[in-house]
């Protein structure tokens, strides 16, 4: 496990390093001038020379490539050119409201998808199979930004069951103030007890998940189904079934296990998708995450919050295919020998 552990982590290194690399070019490729952008379009040259050398653009190439790993590094991801606030530290403010969207959509996707990937394979070529496998199709195949205005008409506007947007009601910042911890709304609010807020958010949270979870459910219903109709059909399934045991207890207690393998790598995938994936579920639904702040970052061609939000994104799949890997390393011992 040890030496599984060791291979993975030198893998995910030189991801990371490619990543830099590349968020480093994305910002020499941008058009414009980052000094033109920070000190604004009536600087005075000496202003412009200044906001230069603040950003060591008259330095040779090798040396901003040296510059900027160190300063990353050392957690200096630069200066964003429209808020005038370190990159982490925006980073810091819009990523959290960003991992409660995502990360609620995909419990919603993982508890959906894999329980009717089951069912479907489970009566396989019948009924139930037919019908979740069009749901999945169906929910793969719709664009995002139509769902997420097909539900916030029908169930916010017209029947007005849930909020049109927002992550919950500013009216609670008066009544029932929020102590930050975690900046993730919905934790903050059940570590301290914060039930007006708690509540708000998870009423808000509602839709925006839902439509994030429409994809990775949809996705993760197909592979589970793929996966135990090839494990029902290996040589062990066949002793099961001559042991006596029932087509639903080979799936459940036999054929599961083995057949997650393929599906936690799936996650992974779709975690990352789901992040990017969100970005226009977070315009739609206003959601004060890490698409507003890129949407902005795009806008101003701000090219340190650019390079900065491509590099958290690449970090956080590189992260998440990393406890995948461990993952199935306990889930399948045969996926260590990989």
């Amino acid at each position: 496990m040890l030496r599984h552990l060791t291979r993975r982590l030198l893998q995910a290194l030189l991801v990371v390093a490619g990543v830099v690399a590349l968020t480093f070019v994305i910002m020499r490729l941008v058009p414009g001038d980052p000094a033109v952008a920070f000190a604004g379009p009536k600087a005075s040259p000496e202003q412009l020379a200044a906001a230069r050398r603040q950003f060591g653009l008259d330095d040779p190439i090798p040396v901003q490539l040296w510059n900027y790993v160190r300063d990353l590094a050392g957690g200096d991801w630069g200066i964003s050119l429209h808020t005038r606030q370190p990159v982490l530290d925006d980073l810091y403010l819009a990523f959290p409201a960003s991992l409660e969207l995502v990360g609620s959509a995909l419990v919603i996707a993982v508890v959906v998808g894999i329980p009717t990937g089951v069912l479907a394979a489970r009566y396989k070529t019948r009924f139930p199979d037919f019908g979740v496998r069009m749901t999945s199709m169906l929910a793969v195949s719709v664009p995002v930004f139509w769902l997420a205005l097909t539900l916030q008409t029908v169930f916010a506007s017209n029947l007005g069951w849930f909020p049109v947007a927002g992550e919950y009601d500013s009216s609670l910042d008066t009544s029932s103030p929020l102590t930050l911890w975690t900046n993730i709304t919905v934790v903050d609010a059940l570590i301290t007890g914060n039930w007006p807020i708690f509540t708000s958010t998870l009423h808000h949270l509602v839709l925006p998940a839902l439509v994030v979870a429409a994809y990775p459910a949809g996705v993760i219903a197909q592979m589970t189904r793929a996966a135990l109709i090839e494990e029902a059909g290996q040589d062990h399934a066949r002793l099961e079934r001559a042991l006596g045991f029932g087509e639903t207890s080979i799936l459940t207690r036999f054929a599961l296990r083995p057949a997650l393998n393929p599906v936690l790598s799936l996650i992974a995938l779709v975690f990352a998708y789901a992040i990017v994936n969100g970005f226009l579920v977070e315009a739609v639904f206003n959601w004060p995450g890490l698409g507003r702040y890129a949407a902005e970052s795009i806008r101003s061609l701000d090219t340190p919050a650019i390079a900065g939000v491509t590099l958290l994104v690449a970090l956080v799949y590189v992260l998440a295919n990393l406890v995948v890997d461990l993952l199935q390393g306990v889930v399948d011992p045969r996926a260590r020998a990989r």
